[in-house]
Order: structure tokens, then sequence, then C-alpha cells
């Protein structure tokens, strides 16, 4: 540096700071997985293998107050994407991108390692090469060189398919990841994300074992049958060019069940956002015109909606950097939030049709619109829904049958108390009930 230059040059231990400041512990480990996922479509393009079945591989994560560590047979990357690529800050422009990645940032294994601890170990192994490296994070903050130097190389030898991949191991964790690593509770909820958000990779087979435990893909299904039909849409997007974007989206009713519903985002196979009920997607807008979509409630727990996002150029999907969020700057996300939003308006129209029904004729087992939907649909799960055609439903007969009217009034808790032990029933609703048909028993029926 020269006497007219002013040094700007960030500090390790800021630069640590800042990296790992904005992103949750969980997301940190799905990075993680995600570059495993990564490994796996590299491994299967090379191998001319079937992308839709991954069984033959294998993902493992273990942690506790200690130590962090995954493994996994996915391939390994090369000595050279190790020095120019994988432990840059960042994605030079000239890196060699996998075809339809969802570690597109170059940020996220970095990330997570620096979040997780004050040391850590990467052995990974191709087809003809092996390598390590060891860090110790306090001691290379200290250094002023941005580099990080191998513990063994070893070139041109032949490796069995079984020990081509990558381990990665954490130790001298921060003490609150520790806590969280050790805490059995936080364990179950990152077991239920990796389930949600890699749940089209676990669906394709590939096996991801998290403390012994082997994980299933979450359920995402959507009824469908010869009166209801949900709508599937393709939208294709700059077709014209080299890296086109596909996106499909289906939506429509499934069984109810509030934590399952709302819209679903999926860039490159990755479910960026599950059972999403924001604005971010939509909801909550009514206030901003007619057209616009109420505040989820539970009427709506059968609401299902997807997005498939698919691009061999993972950097022109609409995600955020930690793959937690939506870049509602995206052209393509504006395109097609616009159709979300008119699907949306369509099934909760439905919906709010289906609810009417049951009040009107006395619940679910006496309701046609009902009792056709459960007996006339199957329940798919999304990715096999592919038949493209809109949200519909075949106009209904109404059965001949009594309709029913709510009645709601207001009594002192004392009285309705005191009512409840007279009656012996044990809810403010069966006294209402109970004392309607005394008196339509003694002014209707006894009267006559």
């Amino acid at each position: 540096m020269t006497e007219t230059q002013i040094n700007a040059m960030p500090t390790k231990a800021f630069f640590i700071d800042m990296l790992v400041k904005d992103i949750p512990l969980d997301r940190a480990v799905l990075d993680l997985v995600d570059n495993c996922i990564d490994g796996a479509k590299r491994l299967h393009r090379e191998d001319n293998s079937n992308l839709s079945n991954l069984s033959d591989l294998k993902v493992d994560i273990r942690m506790d107050e200690n130590r962090f560590e995954i493994v996994d047979n996915c391939g390994g990357f090369d000595v050279k994407t190790a020095q120019d690529y994988a432990f840059r800050f960042g994605k030079p422009a000239e890196a060699n991108d996998t075809d339809y990645s969802i570690g597109q940032f170059g940020v996220g294994m970095k990330r997570a390692l620096f979040k997780f601890g004050k040391y850590f170990e990467v052995h990974s192994t191709t087809r003809t090469q092996k390598w390590s490296m060891k860090v110790d994070v306090l001691q290379w903050e200290s250094s002023k060189e941005w580099v990080f130097n191998f513990e063994e190389i070893s070139e041109n030898h032949a490796h069995d398919e079984s020990a081509r991949g990558t381990r990665i191991v954490v130790k001298k964790l921060r003490s609150e990841v520790a806590s969280r690593f050790s805490d059995p509770q936080f364990q179950n909820r990152l077991s239920e994300s990796i389930r949600s958000h890699q749940r089209q990779f676990l669906r394709r087979g590939l096996n991801v074992v998290f403390q012994g435990a082997h994980l299933v893909n979450t359920d995402l299904r959507i009824l469908s049958g010869d009166k209801f039909r949900p709508v599937v849409e393709i939208i294709p997007y700059e077709e014209d060019t080299n890296n086109p974007i596909n996106v499909r989206i289906v939506a429509g009713v499934g069984h109810p069940s509030p934590s399952e519903a709302g819209w679903y985002i999926v860039c490159n196979g990755r479910v960026i956002l599950s059972a999403d009920r924001t604005e971010e997607t939509g909801w909550n807008s009514i206030q901003r015109g007619e057209n616009g979509i109420p505040k989820y409630h539970n009427d709506f727990a059968r609401f299902r909606g997807v997005v498939f996002f698919e691009c061999r150029s993972s950097g022109k999907l609409p995600w955020n950097t930690t793959k937690t969020g939506i870049d509602s700057s995206s052209a393509i996300w504006q395109a097609v939030f616009l159709r979300m939003r008119n699907h949306t308006r369509t099934v909760i129209d439905f919906l709010k049709m289906l609810s009417n029904d049951v009040e009107e004729y006395g619940g679910q087992n006496h309701s046609p619109l009902h009792l056709a939907l459960k007996n006339n649909t199957k329940a798919y799960e999304v990715e096999e829904l592919t038949t493209l055609g809109s949200f519909s439903w075949d106009e209904l007969p109404k059965t001949p049958g009594p309709k029913y009217t709510r009645i709601q009034y207001s009594r002192q808790e004392e009285m309705i108390e005191e009512l409840k032990t007279a009656l012996g029933v044990n809810s403010a609703k069966a006294v209402g009930e109970a004392t309607f048909e005394m008196i339509y028993r003694q002014q209707v029926e006894n009267g006559e």
C-alpha cells in the first residue's frame, strides 16, 4: 500500500462475524446438505445415470455438543475446484456451475463452517484424487494471508466408487451452537426441516441419515378425480435463451391440515417456502383491492399450491441467498405471482362454498359437496399431477334434505354452569342444543 492509498481491507474476524450473522443455524446445515445434492447431480451426469433415482447415494449427519459431522458418497470435488472455487468467499465469474444446482451463491459451505465452530476439516475423494485440509480458525484469523493450506493431496490414483465423496468435521463449536446441537428439540426441528425442504430428493431415493435415523420425505398431496380437478399450468419463460426457466404451477385442495396448508415454492428441486401463508405468496392482500386474498384462517386448511421453478442456470431463479425466501424483485417471480394469486382466489372461493354447504346441511356427513369431494377423489403426490387444466369441479345436484341454521346467543356464565349441571352436559353448546330440544317438544310437538 502506498502513501496515497487508504487501507479498506476488512479484518478476518469482522468478515466472519458478518458472514455468519444473518443465517439461522438450521439453514446453515441445510446448505451443507444442498452441496451434497449438487455433488449427487454432478456424479450422476458424469456416469450418465438416471437423475430420478438417487438410491445409491447417501448423506449421513451427526451432531452433539462437541462436534458436527456430515459425510456423503456423492462423488467429492477435485483439487482444482478446492483451490480455485470451493473456498472462495463468493462464486468467481469463471466458475463452472453444476447444471440445475441448488448451491449457487458460493457462500453456503464456508458460512456454515465458520458459523459452527473454530476448527474444521474437509476431506474429499474423487475418481482419481484425494485431498484434505484442516483449519484452526483462530490461527487463520491471526494470519495476514487469505488462503487455506492442504493437509494432504494424492493424485492419479483410482478410488472405488464407495470411497468417492466428502467428509466435513467441525469441532471447538461456538457455545450457542454446542447447546443447540445437543438439544433434542432442535434436532427434531432440523430433522423435519430436512424432510420438508429436501422432499423431492428424498422422494427420488436419496438416503439421508440424521442422528442414525433414515429420513423420509414429507407428504404433499392434492385431491383429484373425475368431478374435481386441480389446476396444472405450465409457464415458459425466456424460451428463446440458452437457459430458459420452466415453471409449473399445481394448486387445488387436499385433506384438511392447517400445518400443511399454503404455498410451496420449489427451485431446482429444493423447497424454498413450505406451507407459506404470508403476504410473500399473496395472502392477506385483500386491503389492496377487491381481487386481493384474505388473511389465512382454518376454513382454508385444505388449500395446497406448489410452484416448481427449473433452470439449468440456478442464478436466474427467484430465491434469496439463504434460500429462506423469494427475491420479490425478480421478473419471473412477478409474472408467476399474478398467476398464483388468481389460483388462490379460485381455490378459496371453492373452499368457502364447501364451508357454506357443510353448514347449510348440518355437517360433513350431510353436505352433498363434501360427500362428492370425499367419494370422487384420490390424493396424489403433486409430482404426479401433470395433466394441464384449470381448477374445476362438476356442478352437483342438491340432494333433498333438511337445511340447518345456526343459532347464537350469550348468557351469564353462572347461569350456563347451573344448566350444565342440571342437564348433565359439559359444554355451552350442549346446553343450547338440549334447551332447544326441550322447548321445541313443548311448543311444537306437544302443542299439536
